[in-house]
């Protein structure tokens, strides 16, 4: 059975875990230190303006992106939350005794500390990694470069040039982390469940890592987008700039445009996926997933496998539930 004919869904890799959305319910399963896994089961909730807007092209990438931002951050802190409870059970009666004394001190502080190290590369940061990742690139080109090029277009090209090296350099320098690099991993385990199941196989741990833990869907395709679509709209020739002041404000002025244009382009890219001499289109953001994702282990396969079938099977309950009430 095709894609085509099966259901589309996402998720997201959280610490020791994996999150997948249904359309009646978000999942998380995350294991414990005892080997165990635990979930984390959210109804889902509708409200009908934002319904109304994720049907708006070029709109429904931005309400996509917030949207997720809050349903996500649940699921992290969740993920963080287990992950702190497994390292106090690890320590010693002293050292608990010195992390009550400081979690008294900053409720939630161990917990935000951790979720905001995984967020760095998460939704939770996406609005504020594009900020950063669109106003410093601006300065260093302007104050490096700024007398090479006669023509504003040489200079945004130059502009996109430093944005994907910085974004690289730091993707590249996180998943050397202990950490990052498992939650890379838990990703990747995501990608393989999901392409597993549109491929319509069994989901066991030998099917799914026989899969590519590349999909063209990933939010990591959709960050390089912003990089290149954002040069070619910031090289509109309306949009011209007298002081490196302006060249900032144009910038961050035309993000949601960006954004919304970007996830367009994403949902183009997926849907000619299959044609051979489209496909190609999809490349950069697969490339990028080089980094974002790691082959997993056959246990964080296992998580990725019991929070799908999990999510489908609540969301299965909850559908023949509301068949039943009509």
């Amino acid at each position: 059975m095709s894609d085509k004919s099966r259901s589309i869904y996402g998720g997201q890799a959280v610490i020791e875990g994996v999150m997948f959305q249904g359309k009646h319910v978000n999942v998380t399963a995350v294991r414990r230190k005892n080997k165990e896994i635990e979930y984390l089961e959210v109804p889902r909730t509708y409200t009908s303006w934002v319904q109304n807007l994720k049907k708006i092209p070029f709109l429904r990438g931005v309400v996509g992106i917030v949207e997720s931002s809050a349903k996500g951050s649940q699921h992290l802190n969740y993920s963080a939350d287990a992950f702190a409870e497994d390292q106090m059970d690890e320590m010693t009666e002293e050292e608990k005794e010195k992390e009550r004394t400081k979690a008294a001190k900053s409720e939630g502080k161990f917990s935000l500390s951790m979720l905001l190290s995984v967020a760095a590369i998460g939704v939770l940061s996406f609005i504020f990694g594009k900020f950063v990742f669109t106003v410093v690139p601006v300065i260093v080109e302007q104050f490096i470069f700024q007398n090479m090029f006669e023509s504003k277009v040489g200079h945004t090209m130059l502009e996109g040039l430093i944005k994907i090296i910085l974004l690289l350099a730091y993707l590249y320098f996180l998943s050397l982390t202990p950490m990052i690099k498992r939650l890379f991993q838990y990703h990747g385990a995501e990608h393989k469940v999901i392409t597993a199941y549109e491929s319509g196989v069994p989901l066991t741990v030998e099917n799914v890592q026989k899969y590519t833990r590349l999909h063209y869907r990933c939010g990591s395709s959709f960050i390089i987008f912003t990089v290149i679509v954002g040069v070619v709209i910031y090289s509109l020739p309306i949009f011209t700039w007298d002081s490196l002041w302006e060249r900032i404000w144009i910038r961050l002025a035309l993000l949601p445009v960006v954004l919304g244009v970007s996830y367009e382009v994403l949902r183009l890219t997926n849907s000619v996926r299959e044609i051979p001499v489209l496909r190609f289109l999809g490349y950069p953001g697969l490339w990028l997933q080089l980094l974002t994702t790691k082959e997993p282990k056959d246990d964080q396969v296992e998580v990725s496998i019991a929070s799908f079938n999990r999510m489908l099977e609540l969301d299965n309950k909850i559908a023949q539930g509301t068949t039943s009430t009509k």
